[in-house]
């Protein structure tokens, strides 16, 4: 399918500048772009490549309308306008309702006539599969699991029992989601393993990553709020509750019981222990570890610089007796006070 700008625009808003007839089959990045595809400019910083791109069309920001002579959409925020248009380019293949006949369906669920349940999947035992939704090839979604509307699980997808998954919810291949939590009581030397009774309980327009690994509470609900988007390889603990429009990177661990408000972003494997409460609107980069609550909204860090392995050894040294040489550095400080006094 083709479009030109002037359907783009009217169907997203913008503002259409030079020939709003420029038809537009693709979207690509302005260096590697033809002259079908459209392209975008999200920071001025690299206007200088407007000038070397074979894009047919961009999208720019009201700042950049006057950066390039191409036919040109503007728009408040290029970056989400793109990813409009390129969903729009590029819809989701239709996937034919039913069940395939190599599908095993439990006693008593219920499967709307418009889902797809697709080869080797397995749906338990008073399931509710939503409508238009898709079961991929080898999913398994236990007894008793509720599926909202408009859910795409990619193969090999696991939703352990009693689970509720709310609408438009993506899972990518590998995750699983209500497996038990890590508990278990020490008692006369062995580890006693702690039944896992609560669910996990997810809402809507949330995108799970692949092979993430959501666990069920152990007595409370595991609670994954509207919105929120997980990457891959992610491990969200037993009890954890995520805020509404959180973002988290890949490889990130919370451990349990831990609640993360909304609108918070946190970069790829950082730590967050136990027990903790993160306030709504917080950043956290990349590799950090937060070993307390963050009360307040605002950007986290507390990375290590890199360097040459003998220098990174010798301030490593030098960490070990902060304590010591702050306890220096004061009783110094009262010493030189006291002889000023003098």
């Amino acid at each position: 399918m083709y479009y030109t700008l002037a359907e783009i625009a009217e169907r997203f808003g913008g503002r259409v500048l030079g020939d709003a007839q420029v038809r537009i089959g693709q979207i690509a990045t302005l260096e590697l772009a033809q002259p079908a595809q459209i392209s975008f400019l999200t920071n001025s910083k690299y206007r200088a490549e407007l000038t070397r791109t074979r894009a047919g069309a961009v999208i720019v920001a009201e700042a950049d309308a006057q950066a390039t002579d191409l036919p040109r959409i503007v728009t408040q925020n290029p970056y989400a306008y793109f990813a409009r248009v390129s969903a729009m380019l590029n819809p989701a293949p239709e996937i034919k309702p039913g069940v395939h006949p190599t599908a095993v369906v439990g006693e008593g669920a219920l499967i709307d006539p418009t889902a797809s349940v697709l080869a080797t999947a397995v749906v338990g035992s008073g399931a509710v599969i939503g409508a238009h939704s898709v079961i991929g090839e080898g999913c398994f979604i236990g007894d008793n699991v509720m599926i909202g509307r408009h859910v795409r699980l990619y193969p090999r997808v696991v939703i352990y029992h009693d689970c509720m998954i709310g609408d438009h919810l993506i899972a990518h291949s590998g995750a699983v989601i209500g497996a038990d939590g890590f508990g278990f009581a020490m008692d006369e030397g062995r580890w006693i393993k702690i039944p896992q009774i609560g669910r996990v309980v997810i809402g809507n327009d949330v995108e799970i990553g692949a092979n993430t690994t959501i666990d069920r509470g152990a007595l409370d609900d595991t609670v994954i709020e509207d919105g929120v988007k997980l990457d891959n390889q992610i491990q969200i603990a037993h009890n954890v509750r995520i805020g509404a429009h959180t973002v988290i990177a890949g490889c990130v661990g919370i451990a349990g019981s831990t609640t993360i408000g909304k609108y918070c972003q946190i970069g790829g494997s950082a730590g967050i222990l136990g027990h903790l409460k993160i306030a709504d609107g917080v950043v956290i980069a990349s590799f950090t570890l937060i070993g307390k609550s963050i009360r307040e909204a605002g950007s986290y860090a507390a990375i290590f610089p890199f360097g040459k392995t003998e220098e990174w050894r010798k301030n490593a040294v030098h960490l070990r007796h902060l304590d010591e040489m702050a306890k220096r550095i004061k009783t110094l400080e009262q010493a030189l006070l006291k002889t000023v006094e003098r």
